[in-house]
């Protein structure tokens, strides 16, 4: 069973920052990158700044071999002496991370299970509370079916919560579909979510709420006067994005009200939305949310709820800033709304004033060549911690002035000192013209000593997935590509093509309804300027993508027979089949710009299957067993197209278990060695052991 070690006898981990503490000198970098150093890499999220501002904690990934997974565990390190703590022990991922108002305890979500297996030791979600004076951490909820949310209360008396109970529907159907209960139905049985304050000093809990509803975020008010709920009436994720609302419950009056939603609905460039990001202000009256399109800018609104009517303000954005992720909070002690944006291949955190539901001035918190992860303010705002990626480091925790308009920043931590040693590639931003004139970016990865005059590279081109997201100016080691294969020699290009964010709304949109079109005219346009600058190797090419980047291999190898080798990873090669079985349909609405039967000749021209006759590079197809985003049958039928139709070099993986992502020690490895030698064969035309007999 899992357990949680006493804070007194941890080891206290000076982290020995070298470039940090200038005590010590630098280490040599001497170490070759390997696909095994993948593994030794610890990431960085969910960075809280205690109330004080003087100490913070994260959670730290790591994976752990024996386990065959990443877990999850909480750190902790003081500001000022950067010595960290590792907190928590378990075999399971810890989540959420909150300090109570006074800085004494960490709240948390973890699970735990003893022989006995009742709750809170069932293994379901709870919520514990760590304390900084030492001891165990204890379990302060004991729900059956677990917890899915909380929030420590303003004054640190109560705390909120949201419980999972299974609710049965009673339709005409539900007496049928209880007696023949051995089928699996479509619907029928759904987790709702009711609303609970557990009282911090006398442990006495209150039901606050309980409609029948999906809860998918919420946030109470400081005062607890108002909660602010996005809530839906299924689990399905179809029903988050485009049928989801956004509710306010009166906790004075015990009445409820759904916001008008035609803001983010029907004068919005697409009905099918995903609502996130939830914060109050200060004043109690003042509600701020997110919400995000596939294909289309997400929107960042402010309402006042009890206001008639209650109108939104959209925020507008300066620049090409997209925004980016859901953490939106208001800086304590100001009318400042923050939020991070997604900015040429950089995300930073910009943070805009409001005044009497009036939009004033926004500023960019911190300049420079941030790629900005999580963050969070001390309670007087003065104060922010953030961790961020850069092109000498993975993700490490920064502090910084919160409120100075040229702020800078120091970093605090070194959570992966292997890193210091080891050659990096050289990492660049490059940039192109596209055949109809648009400038185009992406991030180049060379080998470490590589000089211009060295002669042509062998290329690998590395194709992020969404399309609404972009590959960041970092260094980054994944398993889906970059860093070990400049270590061996290759360059490797990074297109961020139409569609991406962080270079316009124009941009981003330019590529609704030109899917298989433009942003391969966008990414070829990027080879060819590596070609004609002597870069890349026009007869040594591979391409390579996960998710919208393995729909993207299958069109560029569906397009041109200039690529020598490829890797589909979780790739759309039919967009009917794509409509009818992923868990989020409106992706694929918006970028045909209707159904099926409305845009037919959309779906056959979106469709690699239209075009596979052209295909005949060798292709690596990589899928998860259960993926409910981009399922099975999309690898299946490419892989029949090429092994029986089109005789095709072509190896399918199917990993069992997995989803959309790889969770699982052996099949991250089992990609990253395929992929690696797969290259290697067909590219550079190295040998395969033959197979003993």
């Amino acid at each position: 069973m899992g357990r949680v070690n006493k804070l007194t006898v941890l080891a206290v981990i000076s982290t020995g920052l070298m470039a940090l503490t200038g005590q010590a000198v630098a280490t040599e970098r001497n170490h070759q990158i390997t696909n095994n150093d993948f593994f030794d890499i610890a990431n960085m999220s969910h960075v809280q700044l205690s109330p004080n501002g003087k100490q913070a904690v994260w959670l730290e990934s790591r994976w752990d071999k024996a386990l065959d997974k990443a877990q999850k565990d909480l750190w902790l390190v003081d500001i000022k002496s950067r010595k960290t703590s590792r907190l928590t022990f378990t075999n399971e991922s810890e989540a959420s991370p909150q300090w109570s108002p006074d800085g004494q305890y960490i709240y948390y979500i973890g699970q735990q299970t003893h022989e006995d297996k009742k709750a809170p030791y069932n293994g379901k979600a709870q919520i514990f509370r760590l304390s900084l004076q030492g001891g165990e951490a204890v379990p302060v909820t004991k729900e059956t079916e677990g917890v899915k949310a909380f929030q420590v209360g303003h004054d640190g008396h109560n705390l909120y919560f949201l419980a999972n109970k299974t609710t049965t529907e009673t339709d005409i159907w539900a007496d049928m579909r209880a007696s023949h209960s051995p089928p699996k139905y479509g619907h029928g049985k759904i987790t709702t979510n009711p609303l609970y304050k557990l009282d911090l000093a006398h442990y006495q809990q209150t039901l606050l709420l309980d409609d029948d509803k999906v809860v998918w975020e919420f946030k109470v008010t400081q005062d607890a006067s108002q909660i602010a709920r996005i809530t839906t009436a299924d689990n399905e994720l179809v029903h988050y994005e485009g049928w989801s609302n956004l509710e306010v419950y009166n906790t004075r009056t015990n009445s409820n009200i759904v916001l008008p939603d035609s803001a983010w609905r029907q004068d919005a460039p697409s009905p099918y939305g995903w609502l996130l990001g939830l914060d109050w202000h200060a004043n109690n009256q003042q509600l701020a949310f997110r919400i995000d399109f596939d294909g289309h800018p997400g929107k960042l609104f402010v309402v006042t709820p009890q206001q008639k009517p209650a109108k939104p303000l959209e925020i507008k954005r300066s620049g090409d800033i997209t925004l980016n992720g859901s953490d939106i909070h208001w800086r304590p002690n100001s009318d400042e709304i923050c939020y991070r944006g997604a900015d040429h291949g950089r995300v930073k955190l910009f943070c805009t004033d409001i005044n009497q539901q009036q939009q004033g001035d926004t500023r960019t918190v911190i300049a420079g060549d941030l790629v900005m992860g999580s963050y969070s303010f001390s309670h007087d705002g003065k104060k922010l911690a953030f961790n961020h990626n850069g092109l000498e480091h993975f993700s490490d925790l920064f502090i910084a002035d919160a409120a100075s308009k040229k702020a800078k920043y120091k970093r605090i931590t070194n959570i992966n000192p292997q890193v210091d040693s080891w050659i990096l590639p050289q990492i660049s931003v490059v940039k192109w013209t596209a055949p109809d004139g648009t400038q185009v970016e992406g991030i180049l990865d060379l080998p470490a000593n590589y000089k211009q005059g060295d002669g042509p590279l062998p290329l690998i081109v590395q194709l992020h997935g969404g399309p609404t997201a972009a590959t960041p100016y970092a260094l980054q080691h994944r398993s889906y590509g970059r860093s070990t294969f400049t270590a061996n020699g290759w360059a490797l290009l990074s297109p961020n093509y139409r569609g991406s964010t962080g270079y316009g709304d124009k941009f981003l949109t330019d590529l609704v309804g030109k899917e298989h079109d433009i942003e391969v005219a966008d990414i070829m346009s990027g080879v060819d300027h590596l070609i004609a600058l002597g870069v890349a190797d026009s007869d040594k090419m591979a391409v390579m993508g996960w998710s919208n980047g393995g729909y993207l291999t299958n069109a560029l190898i569906s397009t041109t027979q200039r690529f020598k080798a490829a890797s589909s990873g979780a790739g759309v090669f039919d967009q009917r089949l794509q409509w009818m079985l992923e868990d989020t349909p409106g992706h694929v609405i918006n970028f045909m710009q209707g159904l099926p039967w409305e845009k037919p000749d959309a779906y056959t021209h979106g469709s690699s299957l239209t075009h596979a006759s052209n295909i005949n590079t060798p292709t690596l197809i990589h899928i998860g067993e259960n993926d409910q985003r981009v399922p099975l049958g999309h690898a299946q039928g490419l892989y029949r197209t090429l092994k029986h139709y089109l005789n095709v070099p072509v190896e399918l993986l199917v990993y069992p278990g997995e989803g959309h992502g790889l969770s699982q020690y052996q099949h991250r490895q089992a990609k990253m060695d395929w992929d690696k030698k797969w290259f290697e064969h067909y590219v550079l035309g190295k040998e395969q052991p033959k197979a003993a007999k």
